[in-house]
């Protein structure tokens, strides 16, 4: 028999090949460093917020709610609060130009954005002219809901100059008026659109349909506390 080792691969080759992946499989890969931790607190960390053009330093925890930071520590209280769950929109306030409930809204999340409260929409000591238009509007009662409100529809003007009814009622959906003013808030918008006048008129600019009756309603006719029926103009 010749003692020449034997060429190929053998049995004993396999058995050492399986060992050594057997090893190789129980060692753990190496997981990939995890990114720098952005988390904050629980202590107070400072936090700045731009509130009505103006830079708002604090040290707050960062839990507390936008509604709170306004409220209790820059101290514009004409942010209110109610339900404290984003269901009634007294808290509401311009979030980089947009409704946002800040009862739902971290102070510190909101860092580096443009934050308007009803006490910014004033200028030069002046109302905005939304305001104007819910004095003259007689648009609030208590006054609670009027400040989110407010802030709801001067979202909507910015996007739409000028709202149909339709589009005033969605506008405000989700601002709760337990004293059911929301007739006086459509007409507030549309006093602050234009649309409405002084004395209460409505200004009709497109022509009306044919009413129900077969006889038509006068285009850029005014239209006043009587309903449009008490307008028609008979057909010849």
């Amino acid at each position: 028999m010749s003692d020449e080792p034997k060429s190929g691969f053998t049995r004993r080759d396999l058995m050492r090949g399986a060992l050594v992946g057997a090893a190789a499989a129980a060692v753990p890969a190496r997981a990939p460093a995890a990114p720098p931790s952005r988390a904050m607190g629980p202590h107070a960390v400072p936090i700045t917020l731009q509130v009505n053009g103006k830079a708002e330093r604090l040290v707050i925890e960062p839990r507390v709610v936008l509604a709170d930071a306004l409220r209790d520590r820059i101290g514009l209280t004409g942010t209110k609060v109610v339900c404290g769950r984003g269901a009634c929109g007294a808290c509401t306030v311009l979030v980089d130009g947009a409704a946002q409930c800040s009862c739902l809204l971290l102070a510190a999340e909101v860092q580096g954005r443009s934050i308007t409260t009803i006490e910014g929409l004033k200028t030069d000591r002046r109302l905005a002219p939304i305001q104007e238009a819910f004095v003259a509007a007689d648009a609030l009662q208590c006054g609670f809901c009027t400040s989110g409100m407010v802030l709801s529809c001067k979202t909507l003007l910015d996007k739409n100059p000028k709202p149909s009814r339709d589009e005033i009622r969605e506008a405000v959906s989700g601002n709760l008026c337990r004293c059911g003013t929301y007739p006086h808030v459509f007409d507030a918008v549309q006093r602050a659109a234009g649309m409405k006048t002084a004395d209460n008129s409505l200004t009709i600019v497109e022509p009306l349909a044919l009413a129900g009756n077969g006889s038509r309603l006068l285009a850029d006719a005014r239209v006043g506390p009587a309903t449009l029926e008490a307008l028609e103009i008979e057909e010849a």
